[in-house]
């Protein structure tokens, strides 16, 4: 099975709209699904970034985990991977020590042969730059960047555990189906976070998906009581079930049109609906 390309993955995971044949791939293919779950937390805890949190400095480990993705010299060094610190400012003039004057001589040593660009060195001491294979991203660094995100305590730590990211459960799932009048469908699972939250993730597809203004509802199956989960921005939305929610009690899925007239109440107006299932 050939899976979606992973810029497309990141799209998914910000939300964006992505071509319906990978938005098909999505829904059948758990290896991408669990991709674009693991890239949405990133971008959930990137988007709750505040002015007030602190950053927190990462292991070590993290930084030759970046250095070994991105290919950068010294990959699989500790030592290697602390961050450089900021040249001295020039001062008056002093005689170098036998330390200082080796040192432009070393990080010319250090540099591989083949690794130097044709042409005249440059005259002094001064050590040749060497170009970096250019390298494609990974996804997860596009999403971060997209939302935001500074790599920093959070994020450092995710990139620590990524490979140890387990997908998260699906208990329940629902085919979504066009109510009269409308042409769009779609789909809504349960997922249950390794924490223990339930989260309803659902899709909307279809000529105009994303116009309008559209709220997410769990209503019994005599569609006389309903939830309201929250408004669905786009074509994709996770909503947090409710604590005590039963969900055999609630099993239908809605998506409504709603007018902008500041009243709460459901429009009578649904666009798709289905009712999970295990």
């Amino acid at each position: 099975m050939e899976h979606s390309d992973e810029d497309v993955l990141a799209l998914a995971a910000l939300g964006e709209p992505v071509p319906d044949a990978d938005r098909s791939h999505l829904d059948r293919c758990p290896r991408c699904a669990a991709e674009v779950a693991a890239l949405s937390r990133v971008v959930t805890v990137g988007r709750s970034v505040t002015p007030a949190d602190a950053l927190v400095a990462p292991a070590p480990a993290v930084w030759d985990r970046i250095r070994a993705e991105l290919d950068l010299p010294g990959a699989g060094s500790t030592t290697s991977a602390a961050a450089p610190s900021a040249a001295p400012s020039p001062g008056p003039a002093a005689a170098p020590s036998a330390a200082s004057s080796a040192a432009p001589s070393a990080a010319r040593s250090a540099v591989p042969a083949g690794d130097v660009p044709a042409g005249d060195v440059p005259a002094g001491d001064v050590a040749p730059v060497v170009p970096l294979r250019r390298r494609r991203v990974a996804p997860w660094v596009a999403a971060a960047a997209a939302c935001g995100v500074v790599l920093g305590g959070a994020g450092g730590a995710w990139w620590a555990s990524r490979d140890d990211v387990t997908p998260p459960d699906v208990v329940a799932e629902a085919a979504l189906e066009p109510l009269p009048g409308w042409s769009s469908s779609g789909d809504a699972r349960v997922e249950v976070t390794a924490d223990g939250v339930r989260e309803l993730v659902v899709t909307l597809r279809g000529d105009g998906a994303d116009d309008g203004y559209h709220e997410v509802w769990l209503i019994d199956r005599d569609v006389t009581r309903l939830v309201s989960l929250g408004v669905l921005t786009g074509t994709e939305g996770r909503f947090t079930v409710p604590t005590g929610l039963d969900l055999d009690e609630f099993p239908v899925v809605d998506v409504s049109d709603e007018p902008l007239d500041g009243d709460p109440a459901h429009s009578g107006d649904s666009i798709i609906r289905g009712v999970l299932g295990a």
